[in-house]
């Protein structure tokens, strides 16, 4: 069957070639997930100089950290020398530099080369050039973001500009003060799923009535299957019964004072393409950053973000944190599910997407137009 052949309410997905094949998957990474703005860590983890993270963007490793002068800087994590990978673990700290466990050729936090066997006697070696490789770094929502690509998209337009289009006013997510919360609780997950799958699950709610029970227990809208969370400027109203946005509908925790009446005992939904889902409620913002690492395979790090006297007093954040743990656990199982499907050959053509879905439509078309782009201009 082809889309000239679907009724006016379905169109077409992408085939299942996408989700499977490890070609197509390597080109998004060279031509979308090294290109674009990518959602490091919380900048909270690189609380002083030599704090460090390392994470995976496309085909390369990342290390980010915190310079003496107070700085975010993101580097490539592949020693000048020999290439042997510079940090191996995903966090640390270091008191001033980064050595190479290979030859100990070492770094500054800055990234420029201070020492190495028998540096002094190569005085030609420009310790600035032969430094790391520098990757572009932005501060924002208390995160860091990084692009690796030699001229970065405009991060107003990719990043901020997804938050615009989704509440309608950039300034509406200040009121949340995502900068100054604090983790309540981390949660990763290794999903055995292609990132667009996990993409499309977050975009639509057609499943929402099936697999989560809890979740529209507390926003009823939901159960009826339609995308009215992704109305510009609209919030899913809790349901009278929920006195907070928990498992079992009980009180949540101290609300953030500067989030406003209209935004009260509302959720709201926000992705950020390629990795990013942001999740507002009075009480705790969700904030997921997708790592892909395969054509089947994905890290998706969940973090619950509270008030730090919340944090720090010790509360119990459980029911809040319990809630979304298992609509995450219910999303990945059912992507997990689909992700052998998309090989079968009822599925090389691909599926459809009923009228609910059809943003998701969208979706693919961006992906498709921003690949093709990004191919022309190499």
């Amino acid at each position: 069957m082809t889309s000239t052949d679907l009724p006016p309410s379905l169109i077409p997905t992408l085939s299942g070639d996408h989700y499977t094949d490890p070609a197509y998957f390597a080109r998004e990474q060279q031509y979308l997930l090294e290109r674009m703005w990518f959602c490091a860590a919380r900048t909270d983890e690189l609380d002083k100089p030599g704090r460090f993270r390392t994470i995976q963007v496309g085909r390369e490793s990342v290390l980010v950290t915190r310079a003496r002068d107070g700085s975010v800087r993101a580097f490539l994590n592949i020693c000048r020398h020999r290439g042997a990978q510079l940090c191996t673990q995903e966090s640390g700290e270091v008191r001033r530099s980064f050595q190479c466990p290979y030859h100990a050729w070492t770094y500054g936090l800055d990234g420029k080369l201070v020492a190495a066997p028998n540096l002094t006697s190569m005085p030609d070696i420009d310790r600035t050039a032969y430094g790391l490789i520098n990757v572009h770094v932005r501060e924002w929502l208390g995160h860091v973001w990084v692009c690796l690509a030699d001229e970065p998209p405009s991060f107003e337009d990719d990043v901020i500009g997804a938050v615009t289009d989704r509440l309608g006013d950039a300034e509406a997510i200040d009121h949340y003060g995502i900068e100054q919360l604090r983790v309540g609780r981390r949660i990763t997950y290794d999903v055995k799923a292609n990132w667009k799958l996990i993409i499309e699950n977050f975009m639509e709610c057609y499943h929402c009535a099936t697999i989560h029970p809890e979740l529209t227990e507390v926003l009823p809208e939901f159960a009826d299957g339609l995308a009215a969370q992704y109305y510009v400027g609209h919030g899913a109203e809790f349901s009278e019964e929920a006195k907070g946005f928990t498992i079992d509908g009980s009180e949540g925790l101290d609300r953030i004072p500067t989030v406003t009446e209209d935004q009260d005992r509302r959720y709201y939904a926000i992705t950020v393409r390629p990795q990013v889902f942001i999740n507002l409620v009075p009480d705790h913002v969700i904030f997921h950053r997708m790592y892909p690492m395969a054509h089947d395979r994905t890290i998706v790090e969940c973090d619950w973000l509270y008030l730090p006297d919340v944090v720090e007093s010790g509360k119990d954040v459980e029911h809040s944190v319990e809630l979304f743990h298992r609509v995450n656990q219910q999303d990945f199982d059912a992507c997990e599910r689909t992700q052998p499907g998309m090989s079968s050959r009822a599925y090389a053509a691909g599926g459809v997407l009923v009228p609910s879905e059809h943003h998701i439509g969208a979706f693919h078309t961006w992906l498709q137009d921003r690949l093709a782009k990004e191919e022309a201009n190499t």
